[in-house]
């Protein structure tokens, strides 16, 4: 069942984008994903959006892969500066106008100049980590720890082995991965900020080891037990449109403004 007033999932965008404003490439992904309670995340969305659910269940998502060629507008991305390691933790949120997107609670990247960019010019919670992706016959490893100087901060451990591609994802497959948009504060207002990709090349993988503290750390109920799904991707090229704002159902409250943002806000004579 899909919640109501939610769009349907599905394996292509249902809103093309058609002047990119960020180009990015997301490549060998490994996608971990566990069940957890609506009620238990829904504290920790932007405001006018809720948990997505599947059969009344949402998720939290692991994911880290290989970012390439980030680069603003239509693109080419850049070469050096825009290839870098990344890990984020997720959630599964939908809007008012029901748009189904991901929520962010954190995401680790071991390159500077992109942390930054993202983390004061999107507000998106970037965080620079020290990161590496190893291949070995067959099987990737994905390392992160948080706090490169001081060696304090949580860490990730992913091994996996990838293994045949799927013909027909499952429901759950599709509604884990086929994520059109990413729901982010801003200014004390929710946006939207469409994606556009071709349909995921998804692979069944094995989950070798997993040692993480990055769940916990993004403040998320603690997860017990494997991950109920173990996906990689070879990986597709993205691109981003304009951010739109989340509309309040009618007759609900704004919400209220930051006391920086009435700081900011000019005085009325």
């Amino acid at each position: 069942m899909r919640p109501a007033g939610a769009e349907p999932v599905t394996p292509s965008t249902p809103r093309p984008v058609r002047r990119a404003s960020l180009v990015q490439g997301w490549h060998q992904l490994t996608f971990l994903h566990w069940p957890v309670e609506p009620e238990r995340v829904a504290g920790l969305l932007p405001a006018g959006t809720r948990p997505d659910t599947l059969d009344g269940v949402t998720y939290v998502g692991l994911v880290p892969f290989l970012m390439r060629g980030v680069g603003l507008g239509p693109g080419p991305g850049l070469p050096y500066l825009g290839t870098f390691c990344e890990t984020n933790v997720r959630l599964y949120s939908v809007d008012e106008q029901g748009r189904r997107g991901v929520v962010f609670r954190s995401l680790d990247a071991s390159r500077l100049l992109p942390v930054l960019v993202g983390r004061w010019g999107v507000r998106l919670p970037y965080v620079w980590s020290a990161m590496r992706l190893r291949h070995d016959d067959g099987v990737l490893t994905y390392v992160c720890r948080r706090g490169r100087t001081a060696g304090h901060g949580p860490t990730s451990r992913v091994v996996v082995r990838p293994g045949e591609p799927i013909a027909r994802p499952t429901p759950l497959e599709h509604f884990l991965t086929a994520r059109w948009g990413m729901h982010l504060p801003w200014h004390g207002r929710t946006t939207h900020l469409p994606n556009d990709h071709p349909p995921w090349p998804l692979h069944r993988a094995e989950l070798l080891d997993l040692e993480d503290e990055l769940v916990a750390a993004a403040g998320l109920p603690q997860v017990r037990g494997a991950p109920v799904s173990v996906l990689y991707s070879p990986g597709v090229a993205v691109r981003f449109g304009a951010p739109s704002l989340v509309r309040p159902r009618s007759g609900a409250p704004r919400p209220e403004r930051s006391v920086m943002e009435k700081r900011r806000a000019p005085r009325r004579p």
